[in-house]
C-alpha cells in the first residue's frame, strides 16, 4: 500500500484508496449478506466463476425464475397499455414479500388474465362475425326486395307480350318461367362480405372461373367494420353470388376464401329474414352486455396488479442481481461457504464488516462472515466521491479516459478552468444571463425532473447544469471585462477615459480622441467599441491572452506530472521528465508570455514576432527597438541554449537508467521495486514476462522515450497555437452578436414601421437563441473540451484505469 499519510485528503484530487478483500460466507446467510451488500453500495465483486457457463452456475435455476417473473410482470405492463392504464410508480422497497408467494401469485394472475384475453377475443370475434352477418342480412335483403318489386311490375307486361324478358324475372319467379314444369330448378346463391379493395380482382376471378355462370350483386358498405380475422377496420362490399350446379357452388366457396370474403347463411323467404335478424340483433344485444362486462373485470384485475407492479418488478430485479452476485462467488470444499473476493475502499472497511454482522444476525446464522484483505500487486479500480455539482466535470475527464490509480485527478482544476476558457470564447455578460436563467430553472425544478424520463438532449442538459451554471457565471465575468452586452459597450465602472479631440466630432470612428481620465478601471473601455481601431485593437488584446492563458494552462499541466512523480516516488519521472520539459517549454513560450507582460506593461512598440524569430535565426545581432529590458540578447542566448540542452535530456538518460537498474537488479546489487513508478514504460518492463522472467528491451524503451520527446517538442509549437482558438472563436462570437443587433435590429428599426420591427425582433431573437445561445455554446463547450484532453492532459494524465463499479441496487435503478 502507497503511503499518503502526509499528502491532503480531498475526495477528487487522487482516487480513493482500495484494498483488495475477500469474504467468507456461509450458505444460510450468503443471500442476506448480498443484499445488504447491495444497498451498502461499497464492495465490487470480481466473478470467481468466469471459465463457467450460465447454465453451469450454482444459481442458474433462480435466476431463470427470476426471469420467467419478469416475463410476466412485463406482459402485465403491456396489458395495462392497451387497456389505457398507467401502472402506479410510487413503491415503498420492501423485503417482505416473499419470492415463492410472488412466483405463485404472479402465475395465478398471468393464467386469469390469459383466460380473460381468449375469453374477450373469441367474444369478440363472435361479436363481429354477427355484426357482419347483420350487415348481410339488410343489405342481400334489399337485393331480393328490389328484385321481387322489378319482376312484380314487368309480369302483365310480359304476359302480353313474347318479347325479351327481364333478366331479374328467370331468377326469382320460377312460376314465370316457360318451360316445361318437370324441367325448372332453383337457382343457388351465396351471400356474404368482400374487402372492397379486392372487389374487383374478386368479380374477375368469379367471371373466369365460371365461364361467365354466375351472377354477381355487389353492394358498398358506408362506413369500415372490424374484420373478424384480423381484427382491424376494413372497408367491405356486400355480395350476392346466383349460380347454377354444386361444381360451380365448389369453384366459389373456394375463391371466396382465397380473397377472405366471409360467406354467411341466408333465406329468400321475407319471413325467415325478419326472424334471422331479430335473432342476431337479440345476440348482438347480449354479446356486447357480456364483453363490456369481462372489460370491467380485467380492468379491475389490471388496476390491482398496477397498484403493486412497481414494488414486484423492483423486488424481482433486486433478486436476480443478488444472484448474479452469487453466481460470481466460489464454494469452498465443504460446500458449506461461499467465498467471495472484490474491490473496497479502505474508508469502508468498518461499514462493510458491521454489514456482515448484521447479515448474520438477521439470518440467524451460527457462523459469522470473515471479513480480511490480500495482498495484491493487480491495479486496483479508480473511485472519487463526487456530488451533482462535481459528477459533471469528472464526466469530461472520464469521457477521455479514467484516472489511473491514485494519478492527479485533472477533474478538480477542470472545475475551475473548463468554464473559464469557455467564457473567455463565449464572453457577453447579457448571453451570460441568458444562459444562467436557463440553468437556473433546471437547477431549482431538479426534483421535478429527476423523477421524469428525459429526453437524451434533455437529460444531457439536466445532467450538466451545474456545469452550465458555471460556464454562465465565468460568461458574465468575461462579458463584463470585454464590456459586451449583446454586442453593445456600457459604462458600468464608471465613464469612459477618452474623449474627442475637439468639441465638433460627433462620432469618435472619424475623429480622433485623447486621454482625458484615468483609465477605465476594470475591462475594456467602451470607446473602443465602433471606433475605427477597435478590430486591431481586440484582435491583439484576445491574441496575447490566449497566449498567457495558454502557457499557463499547460505549465499547470506540467506541475502536476512533478506532483504524479513525487506521490509514486518516481525521481526518475521527476529529474528526467518534469524538469526538462518545465525548462523547455518556459525557455521559449513562457519567455513569449514574459514579452507580452512586458510590453503591456512599458507600452513599447516592439515587435514580438520578429524578437521570437530572430531569437532562433540570429539570436546574437543587436535588437535595436525591439529590446524590451536590459540584457535580452544574452537572456535570449541562455533560454535558447537551456532549450537547446533539455531535448537530449528527455531523450537520453531515462532510457540508459532503466536498463542500468535492470541489470543491477538481475545480478542482485538491487532489489529496489519500480512498479510505482509513474511509467507505463516501467509497467511494461516489469509485467511482460515469459517463462516466469522479466525482459527488458532495450530498443522499444529507447523508441518509446524518442515519441515521447518528440512530441513533447512539436505539441508545445502545436499546443500554444491551439490555443489561439480562444481568440478566434471570442472574435467570432463578438461579430456575429453585433451583425445581428446592426443588420437586423437596428435595421428594422429604422423603417419606422411597427410590422417590420415585430419582424426584425423575432429574427432577432431567433438568431440569437438559435446560432449564439445554441450553436456557439455548443462550439466553445467542444473546443474547451478538446483544450483539456489534448493540450492540458497530455502532460500528466495516463488514463488507463478502471472505474470502480460497486454492486448497487441503485445503479441498477439508473441503468433500467
Amino acid at each position: 500500500m502507497l503511503d499518503t499519510s502526509s499528502w491532503p485528503k480531498m475526495d477528487l484530487m487522487r482516487s480513493e484508496e482500495m484494498q483488495l478483500v475477500q469474504l467468507i460466507i456461509p450458505i444460510e446467510s450468503a443471500h442476506r449478506t448480498i443484499s445488504y451488500l447491495g444497498d451498502l453500495s461499497i464492495v465490487q465483486f470480481k466473478d470467481l466463476n468466469a471459465e463457467k457457463s450460465p447454465f453451469q452456475m450454482t444459481y442458474a435455476a433462480q435466476i431463470k425464475r427470476c426471469g420467467e417473473m419478469a416475463r410476466k410482470i412485463r406482459f402485465f405492463k403491456e396489458q395495462m397499455n392497451k387497456a389505457g392504464l398507467l401502472p402506479s410508480t410510487w413503491f415503498s422497497p420492501s423485503d417482505s414479500v416473499n419470492l415463492d408467494a410472488l412466483e405463485m401469485k404472479l402465475g395465478e394472475l398471468e393464467t386469469e388474465l390469459l383466460e380473460m384475453n381468449a375469453n374477450s377475443e373469441n367474444l369478440q370475434h363472435t361479436y363481429n362475425e354477427l355484426i357482419e352477418f347483420k350487415l348481410v342480412l339488410l343489405k342481400a335483403a334489399e337485393f331480393f326486395h328490389s328484385a321481387f318489386s322489378t319482376a312484380a311490375q314487368k309480369a302483365e307486361f310480359e304476359a302480353g307480350h313474347l318479347g325479351e324478358k327481364s333478366i331479374d324475372s328467370p331468377l326469382l319467379r320460377e312460376q314465370e318461367m316457360t318451360v316445361d314444369p318437370s324441367k325448372q330448378y332453383r337457382l343457388g346463391f351465396i351471400c356474404g362480405l368482400v374487402p372492397r379493395e379486392k372487389s374487383m380482382a374478386f368479380e374477375r376471378i368469379l367471371f373466369r372461373a365460371t365461364r361467365g355462370n354466375v351472377f354477381l350483386k355487389q353492394a358498398v358498405l358506408e362506413y369500415p367494420v372490424v374484420d373478424p380475422a384480423s381484427g382491424h377496420k376494413v372497408d367491405k362490399n356486400v355480395f350476392v353470388i346466383f349460380y347454377s350446379g354444386e361444381r360451380a357452388k365448389n369453384k366459389i366457396v373456394k375463391i371466396c376464401d382465397a380473397f377472405a370474403a366471409n360467406c354467411y347463411a341466408f333465406s329468400d323467404e321475407p319471413e325467415k329474414q325478419q326472424q334471422m335478424l331479430k335473432e342476431v340483433t337479440a345476440r348482438l344485444t347480449e354479446l356486447k352486455t357480456t364483453i363490456d362486462v369481462g372489460h370491467d373485470h380485467r380492468d379491475n384485475v389490471l388496476r390491482t396488479v398496477g397498484s403493486q407492479i412497481e414494488q414486484w418488478h423492483h423486488l424481482v430485479k433486486k433478486e436476480k442481481s443478488i444472484y448474479h452476485t452469487l453466481n460470481m462467488l466460489s464454494i469452498d470444499v465443504t460446500k458449506k461457504c461461499l467465498v467471495a473476493e472484490g474491490w473496497c475502499p479502505v474508508f469502508s472497511t468498518r461499514k462493510i464488516q458491521d454489514t456482515l454482522e448484521q447479515a448474520t444476525y438477521d439470518s440467524n446464522s451460527q457462523v459469522g462472515s470473515i471479513f480480511h484483505t490480500l495482498p495484491t500487486k493487480e491495479s486496483p479500480p479508480t473511485f472519487f466521491r463526487t456530488n451533482k455539482f462535481t459528477s459533471a466535470f469528472q464526466e469530461i475527464v472520464d469521457a477521455y479516459g479514467v484516472a489511473k490509480y491514485q494519478e492527479a485527478n485533472p477533474g478538480v482544476y477542470t472545475i475551475i478552468t473548463f468554464p473559464f476558457l469557455f467564457a473567455v470564447m463565449f464572453g457577453d455578460w447579457g448571453h451570460g444571463i441568458c444562459l444562467l436563467l436557463a440553468t437556473m430553472y433546471l437547477i431549482l425544478r431538479e426534483k421535478k425532473f429527476s423523477s421524469q424520463k428525459l429526453g437524451d438532449i434533455m437529460q444531457m442538459a439536466f445532467g450538466g447544469r451545474y456545469l452550465i451554471m458555471m460556464m454562465a457565471i465565468f460568461s458574465i465575468y468575461t462579458g463584463l471585462i470585454y464590456n459586451e452586452f449583446f454586442s453593445l459597450p456600457f459604462e458600468l465602472f464608471g465613464k469612459s477615459a477618452y474623449a474627442c479631440r475637439d468639441s465638433s466630432c460627433g462620432d469618435a470612428s472619424t475623429s480622433g480622441v485623447i486621454k482625458v481620465r484615468d483609465t477605465y478601471p476594470f475591462g475594456v473601455d467602451p470607446v473602443w467599441h465602433g471606433s475605427r481601431s477597435e478590430l486591431p485593437f481586440l484582435n491583439s488584446l484576445k491574441m496575447k491572452m490566449s497566449i498567457l492563458l495558454g502557457v499557463a494552462h499547460m505549465n499547470l499541466g506540467i506541475i502536476l506530472s512533478y506532483c504524479n512523480a513525487k506521490f509514486f516516488k518516481s525521481d526518475l519521472n521527476v529529474w528526467y521528465q518534469f524538469v526538462p520539459q518545465i525548462i523547455f517549454l518556459n525557455s521559449l513560450f513562457g519567455y513569449l508570455s514574459l514579452l507580452i507582460i512586458i510590453k503591456w506593461c512599458t507600452g513599447s512598440k516592439a515587435d514580438l514576432y520578429h524578437i521570437l524569430i530572430y531569437m532562433f535565426l540570429s539570436s546574437t545581432d543587436d535588437l535595436g527597438e525591439n529590446q524590451l529590458f536590459f540584457g535580452q540578447k544574452f537572456f535570449q542566448i541562455l533560454l535558447l541554449l537551456l532549450a537547446i540542452i533539455s531535448v537530449p535530456w528527455m531523450l537520453f538518460p531515462k532510457p540508459f537508467i532503466l536498463k542500468k537498474q535492470h541489470e543491477e537488479r538481475h545480478r542482485g546489487h538491487s532489489y529496489g521495486l519500480l512498479d510505482n513508478a509513474d511509467d507505463s514504460l516501467d509497467f511494461e518492463m516489469e509485467h511482460d514476462s515469459h517463462g516466469g522472467h522479466d525482459e527488458f528491451e532495450f530498443s522499444e524503451i529507447f523508441v518509446h522515450q524518442l515519441i515521447h520527446t518528440i512530441e513533447f517538442v512539436l505539441g508545445a509549437v502545436s499546443n500554444t497555437a491551439s490555443y489561439l482558438r480562444l481568440w478566434a472563436l471570442s472574435l467570432a462570437h463578438s461579430e456575429l452578436s453585433s451583425v445581428f443587433f446592426d443588420k437586423v435590429l437596428l435595421l428594422t428599426w429604422g423603417y419606422n414601421n411597427m410590422f417590420i420591427l415585430a419582424i426584425g425582433i423575432i429574427v432577432f431573437i431567433s438568431a440569437t437563441v438559435g446560432v449564439l445561445l445554441v450553436m456557439e455554446t455548443l462550439s466553445a463547450f467542444l473546443h474547451a473540451m478538446r483544450l483539456h484532453w489534448v493540450e492540458f492532459q497530455n502532460k500528466f494524465f495516463e488514463g488507463d484505469g478502471y472505474k470502480f463499479q460497486p454492486f448497487s441496487f441503485c445503479l441498477d435503478d439508473e441503468d433500467e
